[in-house]
């Protein structure tokens, strides 16, 4: 095995990641290193550049380091301790990484736990490389027979969704309506666990007509595109009181406004997407009227990307995916895309040769 690999990295705050030769890592004690198939690209990703260094590296982020959290790949060597993989056997990385010890761990909410404040390709080494270092086998999911070149996207857009759905899971009763704001990489997986987890009706807001397009032949029993309509007025006339559950997936103060606003009494709403929208006054106000329930969270647990793998291995969602070859140019044509909605799936970086 070569001593070099190529790593797409942020080696400065402020600066445009570019494709490097670093060395490739040994694991420790404890350790394994994966071999990339591909690597799935993320909104936040776009975000890391425009972080501020001075208020993320005393919470334990350094530049430089790769980019990518959306890993597939195959087991190419471990450190002394690890037992249990094949060399090349496939595998994907759960997005969140946790330690399996603390309350928060023993409760399930490994997501939640401490060591994610600092993540592949959010402050440490990611994906986007030949190799990737993993820090124990905790986070490594078994693929059997199943593609890793094109599992990453399950293990964080996937399992994401995956675990907002499930927060408002327990009141999708038959009948009841759920909406989804935001059909895009996120929305489009949430939209196929209403369908086929449960009988309610799924109501869908987006802004582009093509993402709509693709909520309905998903399953959406409505879409509604808020450019040329008001959300609430719309979910109001289709429900007759509201939804029972709203999963936002893009989290702008109006999305947040207007999603409160659809909630049905004793409602839920979920905040997944991170365009930094806010509240006010008036919003905890609306929602302490409904008797209503608001949730945020951070990433999905160990278990709801296992569930979702299972889900994958039965057939029963889609995992689309538009792929894109590993060199500087290809990268910044993907991210391109994705800032900009014209995606067909979730775009995949293929590393292996």
């Amino acid at each position: 095995m070569s001593k070099f690999m190529y790593a797409y990295r942020l080696t400065e705050w402020g600066q445009a990641p570019t494709l490097q030769e670093i060395e490739v890592p040994t694991p420790a004690p404890g350790q394994l290193l994966v071999k990339v198939a591909g690597n799935g690209l993320c909104q936040s990703d776009l975000h890391m550049p425009h972080l501020n260094g001075a208020m993320m590296e005393p919470m334990g982020w350094q530049v430089p380091f790769t980019l990518g959290h959306e890993i597939g790949g195959w087991v190419e060597d471990w450190g002394e301790g690890v037992s249990g993989f094949d060399k090349g056997e496939a595998v994907a990385l759960v997005a969140s990484t946790s330690c399996g010890k603390c309350l928060e761990c023993e409760a399930g909410f490994d997501n939640v736990c401490d060591h994610n404040a600092v993540n592949r390709g959010a402050g440490r080494d990611g994906g986007l490389a030949d190799y990737v270092l993993v820090e124990s086998a905790r986070p490594l999911v078994k693929l059997g027979d199943m593609e890793p070149l094109t599992a990453g996207p399950l293990t964080d857009a996937g399992s994401t969704s995956y675990h907002a759905f499930n927060r408002i899971r327990p009141k999708l009763m038959s009948g009841s309506n759920a909406l989804v704001i935001g059909a895009g990489g996120l929305g489009s997986f949430a939209i196929q666990y209403l369908k086929v987890l449960t009988s309610c009706n799924v109501i869908v807001a987006d802004i582009n007509p093509q993402i709509l397009a693709r909520a309905k032949r998903l399953g959406a029993d409505a879409c509604i595109n808020t450019r040329e309509t008001d959300l609430a007025t719309e979910v109001s006339k289709l429900t007759g009181g509201g939804a029972i559950g709203v999963l936002d997936f893009v989290g702008t103060d109006e999305t947040v406004v207007a999603g409160v606003a659809c909630l049905a009494k004793r409602g839920s709403y979920v905040l997944i997407g991170g365009a930094g929208g806010g509240h006010s006054d008036s919003l905890f106000s609306a929602l302490s009227l409904k008797s209503a329930d608001i949730y945020s969270f951070m990433g999905p647990t160990l278990r709801d990307t296992q569930e979702v793998f299972e889900l994958a291995r039965q057939g029963v969602i889609e995992n689309p995916v538009e792929l894109f070859e590993f060199n500087d140019n290809d990268i910044q044509d993907a991210y391109l895309k994705l800032a900009n909605g014209e995606l067909n799936g979730r775009a995949v970086v293929k590393v292996a040769k």
